[in-house]
């Protein structure tokens, strides 16, 4: 008997990558798996099932149940196939993993509108659609599991990827705001921060040699080591685990914490921007954030 046993899980971008290890695992661990995936380029461009046949032919031949889905998710009808495939196929829907992406990484000031609404569609709106159409099934049978994937690019910030940070953070807004609306009808939502080499990761250039560094150590950051994780958190065992933001980096899982205060400073008489300048600015300085601090300034210690 796997964790996740008798229940159904739609994994979204499921035909390569972390998707795709996700969706083996999740079958392996006794799930029934929709595997939905576009199979367009990095850049979402393009369409190809292949990749999603493939994965659901090698869970079928594992003894496993899965069926494919092609739809977009960033198209709120094709998101909504996801989840009634799932229902139409294995009877019910009892996780979602918004897992698909797609990159259009420029410099801030050469960033286009579409550009722009491309990622925010496929990243921010892909998770709000997909969510939405689950969301009824899981008030009815009062259970359900959302899991996001988010990322340091939102989290903590880089550079050329001002689409894909603020749809990333946007996904962190999104889950929390419906794991406190969904609490009440015993759903939980949850993000998980993944450290894993894809194609997606594979298309960032290299523009100095700490960058090629980087990226040598995430190549040794396999897929496989995400799915776990997903797993415990798409399964009954996670009952009581909601609104969390998580992070897997190789064998290291680790929690985030969230946006709170860290300093105040009160003037009775109220404050000028020359008093700010004077008194609230030498005294909040020391705990200011770093301007220039990247994911691998956070994390630079290599994983074992």
């Amino acid at each position: 008997m796997g964790i996740l046993e008798g229940k159904v899980v739609a994994v979204t971008g499921a035909g390569r990558g972390v998707g795709r290890e996700i969706a083996l695992l999740c079958a392996r661990e006794g799930a029934a798996v929709v595997v939905n995936d576009l199979g367009g380029n990095a850049e979402g461009e393009g369409a190809d099932l292949t990749p999603a046949q493939q994965t659901v032919d090698d869970i079928k031949a594992a003894g496993g149940k899965a069926l494919v889905n092609g739809a977009s998710v960033a198209d709120p009808k094709g998101a909504a196939s996801i989840v009634e495939d799932a229902v139409q196929a294995f009877g019910r829907i009892d996780a979602v993993v918004n897992n698909a992406g797609i990159l259009r990484d420029r410099i801030w000031h050469k960033m286009s509108h579409e550009d722009w609404n491309a990622v925010i569609d496929v990243h921010l709106n892909g998770c709000f659609n997909v969510s939405k159409a689950a969301t009824p099934y899981f008030r009815e049978q009062q259970s359900g599991s959302f899991v996001h994937f988010t990322s340091t690019s939102g989290l903590i910030g880089n550079f050329g990827q001002a689409n894909y940070s603020a749809a990333k953070l946007g996904i962190v807004g999104l889950s929390q705001s419906i794991a406190l609306d969904m609490a009440r009808a015993g759903v939980r939502s949850n993000c998980i921060a993944p450290f894993a080499w894809s194609r997606l990761i594979a298309t960032i250039p290299a523009t100095n040699e700490a960058e090629a560094l980087r990226i040598e150590r995430m190549k040794t950051m396999t897929a496989d080591k995400i799915a776990p994780l997903v797993a415990f958190l798409a399964s009954d065992a996670s009952q009581d685990v909601s609104n969390q933001i998580f992070g897997v980096r190789k064998n290291e899982i680790f929690l985030f914490s969230k946006p709170r205060p860290i300093r105040s400073m009160q003037k009775s008489e109220g404050w000028t921007a020359q008093a700010i300048a004077d008194e609230m600015l030498p005294a909040f300085r020391g705990s200011f954030a770093d301007p220039g601090e990247r994911s691998g300034d956070v994390f630079g210690y290599d994983p074992i």
